[in-house]
């Protein structure tokens, strides 16, 4: 084998209580992917934050080409040739799609070619296959448009180690291989990729070489032919690990929500369907269904302009959050960082924050024990793994800050809870923990609608689901009668079977 191109040894670091890496080691190589796996919270993201500069390691040492180097910021990270794709997409919302894809290169000079720089954007995104205008702002892009351009600023680089931290999180299946495609090309150039992602089937579709670490420490390592789905994850969790999937068959009970007709112009339109009081209703289809446009709808965000809705009995016309929140609707985004969370604040002060006048005293002051409390409640329900709910949130691994945005929603008693991809981008352990969590939600009475475009997800979670296509309804299927082909028939639009939504 040829010699590593990056390599880090005896690396630890912590985060006062926190042990977040203890003596671990990775060595990368050139022409290779090297599939980096673990729970979150195993270390993944300390480790490449410290490969990129972004923090510095208590012990160890980093090698490039056989030689110790200091990275002490993301330049330097660039002028070794180290790039790093985030599990969530960092981009400047102000600033176009071409700006943010340059907007890390050093030298620029005192000029911009803006010519140029609109032309090598669009070469770019050209070879990734994305449609994107390179002159649009990029507020407003979608989940996987973000994705799409912090890889192509990636890419503008000259990389010799291309980090990618769950980059296929927010793609579509096409989009997914228009990026192993590329991988697999910077592969045969020489480049050392490091692909962190959560999901089996792409780990073993791509990698050469895998890494376990756990706690903090590395497991195990070695070619993914001396690997199997079912060790990399008992690796992973340090337990075998036979079903993630559970629901167990609860009592449903009366009607909490009837859906009628519902529609918004040129988004979605016609959707018909009852949800009951402990029932898990799930919304499939594939990427632009426009299932979650449905759920921003039933949370005022984005409101109907047509159809009836019916809530516990009374019709309404839900045109704000606030009113849904007022009614016991909740509605917990895909979006943690930018929409679900306030990163730089307290666990505690994000789950008050809903209904943060509940905890005032009447000089208008935050009474700070009862808010400790409630959050310490949670905690302990959603074993939220931290040494204090007075730790910023921003500090959390992803299935501990979605436990903090469940928590958040849970907190105000909700009578139904939209949950809209709630184990994107989260480990295999972590997405058990929120099965289960769901599980006890609906054996409590709470009506639940689950949007996911993890499809085993909502054939082993929901007791019916909803498909959707183009922003049309295909079908509801009872669980006894979906399967994968039934489900992705109807989501393709090659059947429409809608059965009787009251059922």
């Amino acid at each position: 084998m040829t010699k590593a191109v990056l390599e880090m040894k005896h690396i630890s670091k912590r985060f006062g209580m926190t042990q977040a890496l203890s003596d671990v080691a990775l060595e990368l190589y050139p022409g290779e992917i090297h599939a980096l796996l673990g729970e979150n919270g195993a270390g993944k993201s300390t480790l490449i934050k410290i490969m990129t500069g972004i923090y510095k390691p208590d012990q160890g040492e980093i090698l490039l080409d056989g030689q110790p180097v200091q990275v002490n910021n993301a330049q330097e990270a660039q002028v070794h040739g180290i790039a790093a794709i985030y599990q969530e997409p960092m981009v400047f919302p102000d600033l176009n799609v071409a700006e943010n894809i340059f907007i890390g290169h050093r030298n620029p000079g005192l000029w911009v070619s803006w010519g140029k720089m609109y032309r090598e954007a669009e070469e770019i995104l050209n070879k990734l296959d994305i449609k994107l205008d390179v002159r649009s702002p990029a507020r407003g892009l979608t989940l996987a448009a973000q994705q799409a351009v912090e890889i192509a600023k990636a890419i503008s680089l000259q990389v010799r180690v291309l980090i990618m931290d769950e980059p296929t999180a927010s793609l579509s299946a096409h989009e997914v291989e228009q990026l192993f495609k590329l991988a697999n090309a910077l592969r045969s150039q020489g480049v050392a990729v490091l692909f962190i992602s959560h999901r089996m089937e792409e780990v073993f579709e791509i990698a050469d070489r895998i890494t376990v670490f756990r706690d903090g420490q590395r497991i195990s390592s070695g070619p993914v032919s001396q690997f199997s789905p079912e060790r990399a994850i008992r690796d992973m969790v340090g337990r075998e690990v036979s079903d993630f999937f559970v629901k167990s068959q609860t009592q449903q009970g009366q009607v909490v929500m009837s859906v009628r007709d519902l529609g918004r112009e040129r988004v979605f339109s016609d959707i018909n369907f009852d949800i009951h009081q402990g029932e898990v209703l799930g919304f499939a289809g594939l990427v632009g269904s426009r299932r979650t446009d449905v759920g921003l709808a039933l949370f005022g965000i984005e409101p109907a302009d047509r159809g009836q809705v019916t809530f516990q009995g009374q019709t309404v016309h839900l045109q704000a959050p606030e009113q849904a929140l007022k009614l016991g609707i909740a509605y917990v985004t895909e979006d943690r960082r930018q929409l679900g969370l306030t990163m730089p604040m307290s666990i505690a002060t994000n789950i008050s924050l809903p209904i943060l006048s509940n905890y005032l005293s009447k000089l208008g002051l935050v009474r700070r024990s009862v808010e400790n409390a409630t959050a310490e409640q949670f905690r302990e329900r959603l074993a939220i793994r931290t040494p204090s709910v007075q730790t910023e949130v921003s500090k959390l691994s992803g299935g501990n800050q979605q436990k903090v945005m469940l928590s958040k929603w849970l907190n105000i008693r909700p009578r139904l809870l939209i949950l809209d991809e709630p184990t994107r981008g989260i480990d295999v352990g972590a997405k058990a923990e929120v099965h289960h969590m769901i599980n006890d939600l609906a054996q409590e009475g709470l009506a639940i609608i689950l949007i996911s475009s993890d499809l085993p997800e909502v054939l082993a979670m929901s007791d019916r689901i909803l498909v959707m296509r183009e922003g049309r309804q295909m079908g509801i299927f009872n669980q006894s009668d979906a399967n994968q082909e039934t489900v992705m028939t109807a989501a393709m639009g090659q059947s429409q079977t809608v059965q009787e939504v009251s059922r």
